[in-house]
């Protein structure tokens, strides 16, 4: 049986894209040359390329809305996360053409008046005429709010700086990532919490009709994220004590990451 669609409050979600690009460009208007110029943990970005590529998020999704609409969605949100890694040297050759040679402040300006502008301008149900699939607006806002979230994370580690992450953002971003684990793996053996924001049943096998389930993995949310886009490994959580694993099928990392 196909997980059921999660439905997501697009008003919300609308509010915390951008309150979250709000946060990042607060935070890197004070950040340091020495900050800019450390490792970002991701390939060959500095902080600065790191930076650069969040105010693209936003950037692009503002060139997305000035395109022609699609005709009809080809990808829903719990679908994005799979064919997200073929598309990766495109998307930062697509970003370093637009953002090269502008200073990060001008860029964070820029990116957010455009996308306040076009989410102004646009209602949820058009559809985005986009390279991973034609995707309705409101599912891709939820797919913003993973966007936002891991690099605002993949920002406060690399830089040495607190970003508050939106409650609504990480809600959505943990949400949408549990449910591409449970399509990725359907069945109901093992059941996965991620308090207070999402439990999701999935790989095949026995399942439980009542009581405690015999398969548990539960964890914080800024764990799963990180362990569902690959920045944290599944043994190393495990042994460290984020995560809580119990049952003989109680084992994620032959599914993880789930996106990359």
């Amino acid at each position: 049986m196909a997980p059921k669609i999660r439905k997501y409050d697009a008003a919300r979600v609308r509010t915390a894209v951008t309150a979250q690009f709000g946060h990042v460009a607060e935070a890197v208007r004070g950040l340091t040359d020495e900050q800019l110029a450390r490792p970002s943990g991701l390939g060959d970005w500095t902080v600065a390329d790191l930076a650069a590529h969040i105010a693209w998020i936003a950037d692009s999704l503002a060139s997305g809305l000035a395109r022609p609409p699609a005709a009809v969605p080809e990808l829903t949100a719990v679908e994005w996360p799979f064919p997200t890694a073929s598309l990766a040297g495109k998307i930062a050759e697509a970003a370093k053409e637009t953002l090269e040679g502008a200073p990060l402040p001008e860029l964070y300006e820029r990116a957010g008046a455009r996308m306040a502008e076009a989410l102004a301008e646009n209602p949820g149900s058009r559809v985005l005429d986009l390279w991973i699939g034609d995707m309705t607006l409101a599912d891709f806002l939820v797919t913003r709010t993973v966007e936002l979230v891991v690099h605002t994370d993949d920002l406060a580690r690399a830089a040495g700086v607190d970003i508050p992450i939106e409650r609504q953002a990480l809600a959505a971003c943990t949400r949408l990532l549990a449910d591409a684990l449970a399509l990725k793996a359907p069945g109901a053996s093992v059941e996965v919490r991620i308090p207070p924001f999402a439990v999701v049943q999935c790989i095949e096998g026995p399942r439980h009709t009542r009581g405690t389930p015999p398969n548990v993995v539960e964890t914080d949310p800024l764990t799963w994220i990180r362990l569902a886009t690959g920045r944290t490994d599944w043994a190393a959580a495990v042994e460290g004590a984020q995560v809580r694993a119990s049952g003989e099928r109680a084992d994620l990392a032959a599914l993880l990451p789930v996106m990359r």
